[in-house]
């Protein structure tokens, strides 16, 4: 196959095929020859590895993941993209491409039914508008991966990869680490994409956490952290009196018992705050 980060390549192929890219589906296909063979490295994939892939486009990450795995599973939404796949992995016999999309898709079923007596990890080149909904699916889901290794917004891995109680700290970084440790591995220009995104971005890698950090209700610690940082310019007493729906003495007493300051921001707070506070929560502060 020719090389598929070259532009001309690239261009050759979808007009053959009639392609054209969509702004709604955040298409960008990377031309960067270095990145792909760098991100397929960083994934963990190869002897005894299954991965799988969102989104990939004409093929380019797929290719380096195919040269390293025992076997790539892609899951593509835009059907026009197929055929182009068809031609791109041909000289592949151990990929499979499954047109759907991700945040509909049981994953859990389609990594049993596709990577039975393999270690699992995801690759994906993550469409901007779907970061956080995929990756928080991913690991909302407990599917049976080791690693989930994405390239993001540079501004959303800096998010994702900010020591929780830091100030970039938000509600997803809090998230993520309760379910994973991010790492941030290294970024990507904006050029390195046809067409150029208006932004550059970043991989990240997400090493999953066999046991959450906390030892709280989930449902209950999801809740506080979502209610904190709906109004994160607010101290954390009010941003729950907000969020939770208690009055201020009722919050005042929960966040004392806690062991949390109630003049304190929520991107202050650290996991075990936002654990003490849900299990004040359940033992009936509420």
């Amino acid at each position: 196959m020719k090389r598929l980060s070259d532009i001309g390549t690239i261009k050759e192929i979808l007009g053959r095929h009639g392609f054209t890219f969509s702004k709604a589906l955040g298409q960008n296909f990377l031309v960067n020859p270095s990145v792909c063979p760098r991100m397929a490295e960083c994934s963990g994939a190869g002897a005894g590895v299954g991965v799988l892939e969102i989104g990939p486009g004409i093929g380019v990450l797929t290719n380096e993941l195919c040269r390293l795995a025992d076997k790539v599973v892609a899951v593509e939404l835009d059907s026009r993209l197929l055929p182009v796949l068809d031609e791109t992995l041909a000289e592949y016999d151990n990929v499979k491409i499954v047109n759907g999309d991700v945040l509909k898709l049981d994953l859990n079923k389609l990594i049993k039914k596709e990577f039975d007596g393999l270690e699992v990890v995801v690759c994906a080149n993550l469409p901007y508008y779907i970061t956080s909904p995929v990756i928080m699916k991913l690991l909302e889901d407990r599917l049976p991966v080791s690693a989930v290794t994405v390239m993001v917004q540079k501004e959303a891995a800096q998010r994702i990869c900010a020591p929780v109680g830091s100030r970039d700290c938000g509600a997803v970084t809090v998230s993520v680490n309760y379910y994973a440790k991010p790492k941030m591995l290294f970024g990507v220009s904006a050029g390195s994409f046809m067409p150029a995104p208006k932004v550059d971005s970043a991989v990240i890698r997400l090493e999953i956490l066999k046991e959450p950090p906390v030892e709280t209700d989930e449902k209950t610690f999801f809740r506080v952290v979502k209610a904190a940082f709906s109004q994160r310019r607010k101290v954390i007493a009010n941003s729950l009196c907000s969020g939770l729906g208690m009055n201020k003495a009722a919050v005042t007493k929960l966040l004392d018992e806690a062991g949390v300051p109630a003049n304190a921001r929520a991107e202050q707070l650290s996991l075990d705050d936002f654990a003490a506070i849900a299990n004040q929560i359940n033992g009936g502060a509420l």
